[in-house]
């Protein structure tokens, strides 16, 4: 438990941007879920639109600083070469 009055805020607001966190998280994931899964069934245009989304997402959540601005362009990188390298 929190000693001070300070250390009583920061938990309160700690617990708030972890749930706000997670929440941003969860989406990153599904979406990158779902740009695997169009990937895989071979449509190439919906790919790219998934990617654009993603992309965006990324971005987001590393300027609010839920994932590392490195983090998020190595992911970025990593899945605009699945897409090119998609039959």
């Amino acid at each position: 438990m929190p000693n001070t009055k300070s250390a009583e805020r920061r938990m309160r607001n700690s617990a708030r941007k972890q749930l706000r966190n997670r929440s941003k998280k969860s989406r990153l994931h599904t979406l990158e879920r779902n740009y695997q899964e169009v990937l895989k069934t071979g449509k190439k245009e919906e790919a790219g639109v998934s990617l654009r989304l993603l992309s965006s997402a990324f971005d987001k959540a590393a300027k609010a600083g839920v994932v590392h601005k490195s983090t998020a362009n190595r992911k970025k990188s990593r899945l605009a070469l699945q897409l090119a390298h998609a039959k």
